[in-house]
Formats: C-alpha cells, structure tokens, sequence
C-alpha cells in the first residue's frame, strides 16, 4: 500500500512541479483540457478492445494525469483539489453500497443497481436519467438511458418480449420504406429500431457499442484485404466488379479462421 502512496504523491508532485515550470502546462485550462480528456479516453476504449494490457497500463496514466491536472487547476482558485476529489467518490461509494457498509441485504447484482438508482433519487435527482451525459454518442446513450430504466423496474420480463419489439419496429421500418414515406418518417422508424436492437443487447448480454466497434474493425481488416489483392493484381477497386471485391473479402474471411 505504501509503495501505491508513495506513487501517487510522485504524480502530484510531477504536476505542481510542471504547473509550475512548463509554459505548456501553465497555460492549460479546464476548458482547454476537455478535448484532450475526450481523446485520451477513446485511445483507453482502443487499447482495452485490443486487449493490449501494456497499452491499457499507458492510456490509464495518460487519463490520471488528466485527473491530477484538473484538480491541481481547481485549488489554485480554492474551488477543490484531489483530496476533495477523492472524499467525493469516497463517500459516494459507501452511500450508495449499503449492502457492504450498512445492514441492506442484496441477492444479485441486479438488485445492487436498482438500490444504486434509488439512492440517487434520495439525494435529489429529479430523474433517474439525469446521469446520462448529453454529449454521449447516440449508441452507448440509448444503451445507458436503458439500463437505467431497467434499474427501477422499467423493462420487459423475457427477452422474448424485447425481440417482438424488435419484429415489430422492423415491419414498421419496412413499411415506411416501401410506402416511400417522409425522410423524416423513415428515419424516426429507424431510430426505433435501433432503439430496440439495443434494448435487445441488453437481454442476451452485449454491449451494442463494444460489439459494433468489432464488427467496424473486421470490416476494416477485410476491406483493406481486398485493396492490397487489388494492388498486387495491378487493379483499381473502380475498375473490379462487385463479384471480383467479394471473392477477396471471402478470401480474407477464411484467413481470419
């Protein structure tokens, strides 16, 4: 435990020194980090979906830095500093665990985020999806928004119900398209069925982002398969027919097995 102590009071100490030493560092503000963050935090997603754990090891320390820098920013104006930060999520954890620091009796973990999004109700939310951040992509938002809903009870009993859903926003879709209805219109029915294609993850155990991101990678890996056949073959992917860019992409399938 010391050693970990010891380690971060290094970082803190690199931050204050460089706070107040670099011109780089001097300059930074929370506004100005905020996109830095963003990215740093997609670079983490990159190297946890590759399953790098060097990588994951880095990009963490990448994001802690972030931390420390947005903490060391705030006491220069006695708004916080880490110490405040840490007590925050310190206290928020142990409120909202009564089933290991008070007398509350969870069976599954099911009931320990449904106890989690009554709690936070208790301390004032007007909404149990206030959490979800506005800026999140559209994808991992329906998937969160639905998640917290499913904590208070907000959700179908089998996941046979949710799949009718799907069905049934398919047909929706469907009929919209060949009735050549308003774009608007089309799009609305799409949205909800990719609403409830998410909702559908939820009750077989995906998470809807982690597995499109997947599925955008092998397409990656395939598509540039066929460029370089292409290229070795001396062709232009505009000058190959559908039939020709297929046979590659199979090909490239069966090496991946």
């Amino acid at each position: 435990m010391q050693e970990k102590l010891d380690a971060f009071k290094r970082l803190l100490t690199i931050m204050d020194e460089l706070r107040a030493g670099c011109p780089w560092d001097k300059e930074q503000t929370l506004d100005s980090l905020r996109h830095l963050t963003i990215e740093e935090t997609y670079e983490l997603s990159d190297s946890i979906m590759s399953g790098d754990l060097h990588e994951v090891k880095k990009e963490l320390g990448d994001l802690m830095l972030h931390l420390v820098f947005y903490a060391k920013i705030a006491s220069e104006t006695n708004a916080f500093d880490i110490k405040d930060v840490i007590d925050s999520i310190c206290d928020k954890l142990i409120v909202r665990h009564p089933h290991i620091y008070g007398d509350v009796k969870v069976a599954d973990q099911s009931e320990v985020k449904s106890n989690w999004e009554k709690i936070k109700l208790s301390e004032g939310k007007k909404s149990v999806l206030e959490g979800v951040p506005v800026s999140l992509p559209a994808l991992l938002k329906a998937y969160r928004m639905q998640e917290k809903a499913g904590g208070v009870g907000f959700e179908w009993e089998r996941r046979e119900e949710v799949w009718a859903k799907v069905e049934e926003e398919m047909t929706e879709l469907k009929t919209e398209v060949n009735n050549e209805s308003a774009h608007e219109k089309i799009e609305d029915e799409f949205g909800d069925l990719l609403f409830a294609l998410v909702n559908y993850a939820r009750y077989i155990g995906v998470n809807p982002e982690d597995a499109l991101e997947r599925t955008n990678k092998k397409f990656l890996r395939r598509f540039k398969y066929i460029e370089e056949q292409a290229s070795k073959n001396g062709r232009m992917l505009h000058e190959m027919s559908l039939g020709e860019m297929d046979a590659f992409w199979n090909e490239a399938k069966v090496k991946e097995k």
